[in-house]
């Protein structure tokens, strides 16, 4: 996820870059002290999120975002200002920005705002990915398909494995299964390839280090807690208890090698879940 800053004041523009980068998934690409410069600079750097200061020399933030907004709808502004009239506020709302930060700057407030619009953007961009796979235009279908993403992405959280790189694959899989009413044994990887934009060898791997992450979890889980919630809901749907008891044993040292993940099994029980829940 891609951030660019324009703040008059370049310790402003410190501290945010310092807060952003701490995220790995996140990279500040650039940052202006004026609205005009910023506006050459966002076009050729085409960040994903803007951070616009309001009151600034040249331009100011409202109208920059505007000018944004008319080339690019689709980009998220988020507003900082010491400014507390609601009736400004409401003009930058107007404007086209997703949320307002409030000057001075607070980490734990900015963290929260940057994460929430980079998971918003990441659901579009499933679901338009999606729409490309399914050709969707119904509403129901939409909303059906949005339902899905966020149980995906809650049982995905569940097992320690939303940080992983193959957790966006998981879910365009998944809900292709869902879609098709097919199993995991009857998918092609190869008919897909130009959607993950990667090999479908190199997508198996993402896929599989993720999966085997989750594994790994739910194993650290059941060590400290046997009756776990956790490790009771989808350790036999998703990898089958075995192989979470094999994998407990290798942590402990009992075992040379650890439990072993099956895509199948894993994709299957994630399409029953979704489907029983």
């Amino acid at each position: 996820m891609k951030f660019y800053i324009v703040d008059d004041d370049k310790n402003i523009i410190r501290i945010l870059s310092n807060i952003i980068e701490k995220n790995n998934n996140f990279e500040v690409v650039g940052s202006a002290v004026n609205g005009e410069a910023a506006f050459h600079e966002i076009m050729i750097m085409k960040p994903d999120i803007v951070l616009v200061d309001l009151l600034m020399p040249v331009m100011d933030g409202n109208t920059l975002v505007k000018k944004l907004k008319e080339v690019n709808p689709h980009l998220s502004c988020i507003m900082i200002s010491q400014v507390l009239d609601n009736q400004i506020r409401t003009e930058s709302y107007n404007s086209g920005i997703e949320f307002f930060i409030t000057k001075p700057i607070n980490k734990i407030e900015v963290e929260k705002v940057i994460t929430r619009v980079a998971e918003t953007i990441e659901m579009n961009n499933t679901l338009s990915t999606i729409k490309q796979m399914f050709k969707l235009n119904d509403k129901q279908d939409k909303d059906l398909t949005e339902q899905n993403i966020i149980k995906i992405k809650n049982i995905l959280g569940t097992l320690g494995m939303l940080g992983e790189k193959g957790t966006n694959d998981i879910i365009k899989i998944t809900l292709y299964l869902i879609e098709e009413n097919i199993s995991f044994n009857d998918y092609d990887f190869s008919s897909s390839e130009n959607i993950f934009g990667d090999n479908s060898q190199i997508v198996k791997q993402r896929i599989r280090r993720a999966i085997n992450k989750g594994l790994v979890n739910i194993a650290n889980l059941g060590l400290d807690d046997y009756g776990n919630e956790i490790l009771y809901n989808y350790g036999n749907i998703l990898f089958d208890f075995a192989n979470v008891k094999a994998e407990m044993d290798y942590i402990n040292g009992k075992k040379r090698s650890g439990g072993k993940i099956s895509l199948n099994k894993f994709f299957d029980g994630l399409v029953l879940i979704c489907q029983t829940e």
